[in-house]
């Protein structure tokens, strides 16, 4: 069982899109594992207030080779995309081109996001001979600039510190919410330092490597 949602709310124009997703996926190794499954929601920025656009948002569950042999056990226990739904899925390329379409232009962000674009960007160049050309920003990297005090690493780590449930972890749309929460729960640090748009988002977070 497969789903793809497709949805774009009407906005000011003067609102920043940006795009939070998550993946799951048949490892742990982005440069060989597959992409199962793929989960996005479009947060706006109006003025001063960033916002989750629940109706506007993307999912999908992505076939998998009939040669790519059975699905490794622990892993579905990880993600609970079982055999038939991996069987099941979207077309992968019918689902990267309409994934492209829903991102457009919009920024890219999700935590330790850095696995999620090397998969995604592997998965689309494969089935539709391109990548997204988006700018991609860690909100991990966000997190840990404007919250230096709390010893966190792991998205469960920042979830619990900033008192935020999610419904179902390594489940992509659920994983997906969370971390859009997390960036609104950051947001007003954010406006502190004084950033007003990605751009000063994205200058804030290459603080990182100074800190580190």
């Amino acid at each position: 069982m497969w789903t793809l949602s497709l949805s774009r709310k009407s906005a000011s124009t003067d609102a920043e899109r940006w795009v939070v997703l998550d993946v799951e996926s048949s490892g742990l190794d982005a440069s060989s594992d597959r992409l199962l499954a793929l989960a996005a929601v479009a947060v706006r920025l109006d003025g001063r207030r960033l916002w989750i656009d629940l109706a506007d948002s993307f999912e999908a569950v992505l076939r998998q080779p009939a040669d790519a042999g059975p699905p490794d056990k622990s892993n579905i226990l990880v993600h609970g995309i079982g055999v038939g739904a991996q069987g099941s899925g979207a077309d992968p390329a019918e689902t990267m081109n309409r994934f492209e379409s829903f991102v457009d232009t919009s920024p890219l962000l999700g935590f330790h996001v850095e696995f999620d674009r090397r998969l995604i960007d592997r998965t689309s160049q494969a089935v539709i001979g391109r990548k997204l050309r988006n700018p991609w920003l860690d909100i991990a990297d966000v997190a840990a600039v404007l919250r230096p005090g709390p010893r966190a690493r792991t998205l469960d780590d920042w979830l619990g510190a900033s008192d935020i449930d999610c419904a179902q972890r390594h489940q992509a749309s659920a994983d997906t919410l969370a971390t859009a929460e997390l960036l609104l729960h950051l947001w007003p640090a954010a406006r502190a330092e004084g950033v007003a748009g990605f751009r000063g988002l994205s200058r804030l977070a290459a603080r990182r490597r100074w800190l580190s």
